[in-house]
């Protein structure tokens, strides 16, 4: 793998951990009987909202229409992060400040990714035609397992978890 690939990979292994560190400070904060399933629910849609963006990256080969959807997907992570925080704020959730510089890290990655991106494959990423089409060769299911794996186990297992104890908050 080239140097640009390792960097490019550790830098998404610290965005996901970031990630987690989210959740830790969620639960620090006690956000099942604070924000609760409202908050909650924000997260699992930003996560599915980049999840999306990250199979369409690995299965599709990058064109102007994948650049467009990408970007659509990373702008309403960006709107949905912005409403995640209202509710936090309107439910008097207490943010703390390296909360606060996590989320600085979980909402520019997205976009820095996606610039790299841009700039990695200009100019078929504003320029191409608009044919989606899936990548050829397929992307080695070694680099999807290494891709989705830690984001199951750092992100979207964390956010389940949370959202089942804020579920079971405000059932009490």
């Amino acid at each position: 793998m080239h140097t640009e690939a390792w960097l490019a990979y550790c830098g998404y292994l610290v965005w996901l951990s970031a990630g987690l560190c989210d959740f830790l400070c969620h639960r620090r904060t006690d956000l099942p009987h604070t924000s609760g399933v409202a908050e909650s629910l924000t997260h699992l849609l930003q996560l599915a909202l980049l999840g999306t963006a990250i199979v369409v990256g690995l299965a599709f080969e990058t064109g102007r229409a994948t650049t467009l959807l990408l970007t659509v997907l990373v702008a309403a992570h960006a709107l949905v992060g912005y409403i995640d925080t209202r509710i936090a704020f309107r439910r008097r959730r207490i943010i703390l400040p390296v909360e606060q510089h996590i989320h600085s890290v979980l909402d520019m990655a997205p976009i820095i990714a996606l610039a790299w991106l841009v700039i990695r494959s200009w100019p078929t990423a504003v320029q191409g035609d608009w044919h989606i089409g899936f990548r050829m060769p397929a992307v080695p299911l070694s680099i999807w397992v290494a891709v989705l794996l830690p984001a199951v186990l750092l992100c979207v297992l964390p956010a389940i978890v949370e959202f089942r104890a804020a579920r079971a908050a405000s059932a009490r």
